[in-house]
C-alpha cells in the first residue's frame, strides 16, 4: 500500500521522473510513492532513476495505458 499518489498522466519524459523525485523529498525514509504515468518512455526511466538514486523500485506494472510504478523511499 502506498503512502502518497502522483498522477503524472500525459506528461512526457524527464516530467514523471521529476516529479516524482520532488514528492519524495519531504517523505520519511521508508515511505512509498505510487506513480501513475501514460509515457512508454518511463519504464526505463524509473528503472534508471531507482538505480542512480537508490530508491527501491517495488513495482512496475502496465494496467491498460497506465504505467504503475511503486518507489519506496531510501536514505
Amino acid at each position: 500500500m502506498a503512502d502518497q499518489l502522483l498522477d503524472t498522466s500525459g506528461l512526457k519524459c524527464p516530467l514523471p521522473v521529476l516529479k516524482a523525485r520532488k514528492a519524495l523529498k519531504p517523505m520519511p525514509v521508508g515511505a512509498v510513492l505510487e506513480v501513475h504515468a501514460t509515457d512508454p518512455s518511463s519504464v526505463e526511466d524509473f528503472r534508471s532513476f531507482c538505480e542512480t538514486t537508490g530508491h527501491e523500485l517495488l513495482v512496475s506494472r502496465q494496467e491498460g495505458e497506465t504505467y504503475i510504478y511503486q518507489l519506496r523511499k531510501a536514505q
